[in-house]
């Protein structure tokens, strides 16, 4: 007797999409039922997941796992190919947790929740969609289903610039994903087989110059989701528009497709562009943390700052990526799910106590601390993880991320002394706008013009729930960070070493075209040191 095999992961995926249909049928104007009804989905979502991971997935094995291929247009090629492995897995996860917590968090909904519910539901099914497609084609579509229901969450249920906010997303996102399209297409249609499966692109023989204006395209579109500076404009706009819980899905999920997408294809399927671009990304991550600190020093809106703290954290994922250690890439992973834990819980608190106070302006808050205590207690635990406290998951992250790149036998000396002064420079400034925000919205005198509601002025046990469930995580994975490295341990540890064996080709390739170009100045003695392996 045959063995039916249960598609797992396409029901994970799908089943979101096909669940957000049926609320157009829900007989319900003011969300009461329908906000249930979507917590139901994402719960069921959720255990599903879980579910199959548990019974299913070998932490023993590099190899794409619970893999399902079907023929879907054959005409264009295109297979709903979808499968998970180490740098997936966790993200999956990570993307499952926050969205149910977004939907709990959405509970006070009451304007078109049908809509609302509907968006959020086919966000969440876009998101794993990203994250599992092991079809090129299939990821793009992914990727541009999920650009349409943000832009609609921002602009209908946004504050009063949501217009102008929604619409910088969508002209950055949208623009971007073009470089994603034509990158993409090149690597399929290069050589004599045609291929869109993720894997069979990282199996074929570019020539370098195809892999470097390949690995260009890939590097704009993604870095404009991780963000990158100078592509980051459109992150602080979102966030200060957008609702709490979408911004909580926005910095817990959407900014770490653009940190997967350039470990999938920029390191794991263009190794010898990697090598070229490597110390530029470490560049550009150390411009990230400085600049994103000093810019969030300098804000006065509480949820800007968080944004531009956000930027300067994902800064560390760039070094990571770059740092040619799997300590490093290890910690890249867990900086994107550390980073996903905190800031949805510090942009869930910033919509609590905006909610109160019906202000985001720090400035004219004060003295908070003694009407609303418990907001105080959880936003000061969010703020310490941010800061990268021992004992928290941040601290973890950084942490790998910094004996990487400091360990790295690549790099100079020279440069990584440089690398790592300028990045204490941001990580001595985290905890200054991190203490300074506390202190400006939650100690000195309280301001006499700003009215608070004495009535559940401070939060309640629906809030406190969805806190915990993402300060728990965070505590727990910094006292013990097995719990999530070890699903991508392997992972990583292949992708590093996929990079290293290519860094002998580099060195002896002679190529002419690169001679005179820029891209030979990051590779001089004085940023990089070549050690190959004896």
């Amino acid at each position: 007797m045959e063995i039916i095999q249960i598609p797992w992961l396409t029901a994970t995926i799908i089943f979101p999409l096909i669940a957000s249909l049926v609320i157009p049928l829900i007989p319900d104007k003011e969300g009461k039922t329908v906000r249930w009804y979507a917590l139901s989905v994402g719960l069921i979502d959720l255990a599903l997941m879980v579910y199959a991971f548990w019974d299913n997935y070998s932490l023993e094995t590099t190899k794409f796992q619970l893999t399902e291929t079907y023929s879907w247009i054959p005409q264009l090629g295109l297979n709903w190919s979808v499968g998970v492995d180490g740098l997936s897995m966790p993200l999956i996860i990570l993307s499952g947790l926050i969205t149910i917590l977004a939907i709990l968090a959405s509970w006070k909904v009451s304007h078109k929740p049908k809509l609302y519910y509907f968006l959020v539901l086919v966000l969440f099914s876009a998101q794993l969609g990203v994250f599992a497609a092991q079809d090129f084609l299939l990821f793009f579509i992914m990727w541009e289903i999920e650009l349409v229901p943000v832009y609609l969450l921002i602009s209908i249920w946004g504050g009063k610039k949501r217009q102008y906010a929604a619409t910088k997303f969508i002209l950055y996102t949208a623009l971007a994903s073009i470089f994603i399209l034509v990158a993409g297409l090149a690597m399929a249609f290069y050589g004599d087989n045609v291929t869109f499966d993720i894997t069979q692109l990282g199996l074929k023989d570019y020539p370098l110059a195809l892999e470097l204006l390949a690995y260009v395209g890939f590097l704009i579109a993604f870095g404009v989701k991780l963000p990158i500076f100078p592509l980051h404009t459109w992150l602080p706009d979102a966030h200060s528009e957008a609702s709490a819980p979408i911004s909580m899905i926005l910095a817990g999920v959407l900014l770490k497709m653009g940190g997967y997408g350039l470990i999938r294809f920029n390191v794991e399927t263009l190794p010898h562009a990697h090598i070229k671009f490597a110390p530029l990304l470490v560049i550009l991550g150390v411009i990230n943390i400085v600049y994103g600190a000093f810019t969030a020093f300098g804000q006065t809106n509480l949820k800007r700052r968080l944004a531009s703290s956000s930027i300067s954290h994902m800064g560390f994922v760039l070094i990571g990526i770059a740092s040619f250690t799997d300590l490093g890439l290890n910690g890249a992973v867990l900086q994107m799910v550390s980073h996903g834990l905190i800031a949805a819980a510090l942009f869930f608190l910033s919509g609590t106590t905006y909610e109160r106070t019906h202000t985001l302006m720090m400035d004219e808050m004060g003295g908070m601390a003694q009407k609303m205590p418990k907001t105080f207690a959880l936003f000061t635990a969010g703020a310490m993880a941010s800061l990268a406290l021992p004992g928290m998951s941040g601290f973890v992250g950084e942490l790998s991320i910094f004996l990487g790149v400091a360990t790295s036998d690549v790099y100079s000396s020279a440069f990584k002394v440089g690398v790592t002064f300028l990045t204490a420079v941001g990580l001595i400034l985290t905890p200054i706008y991190l203490l300074s925000m506390l202190r400006q919205v939650f100690y000195g005198e309280s301001n006499p013009q700003l009215k608070i509601d004495n009535y559940q002025a401070d939060v309640q046990p629906r809030e406190i729930f969805i806190t915990a469930c993402l300060l728990i995580p965070i505590i727990a994975i910094g006292l013990y960070p097995k719990l999530v490295t070890s699903t991508y341990d392997l992972k990583t540890v292949e992708v590093a070493s996929k990079v290293r064996s290519a860094l002998p080709v580099i060195v002896q390739q002679q190529e002419p075209l690169l001679n005179a170009s820029l891209l030979n100045t990051w590779q001089s003695p004085a940023l990089i040191a070549p050690q190959l392996p004896k």
